[in-house]
């Protein structure tokens, strides 16, 4: 059996939490709670509210999430 495709989609950081977590509100208003990549946290890469993420979601829990890429505001 094939493994599934994680969806990708761009939204906005909202609220800074614990344990590097992020409250992204997507483009249709839908609210995730997001990760930060190991790519991205090796790179000490910061981010803060109002940065524009990419997000990779997967098809079975679309209320988490991987944020894979940032753009600073």
């Amino acid at each position: 059996m094939a493994k599934e495709e994680a969806v990708g989609v761009e939204g906005k950081v909202i609220e800074r939490m614990r344990n590097s977590r992020f409250r992204v509100e997507l483009k249709g208003g839908h609210l995730v709670l997001a990760y930060v990549a190991g790519k991205i946290r090796y790179q000490s890469r910061r981010i803060v509210e109002g940065d524009t993420v990419g997000v990779m979601l997967s098809p079975y829990d679309l209320t988490q999430g991987r944020i894979v890429y940032c753009v600073k505001a």
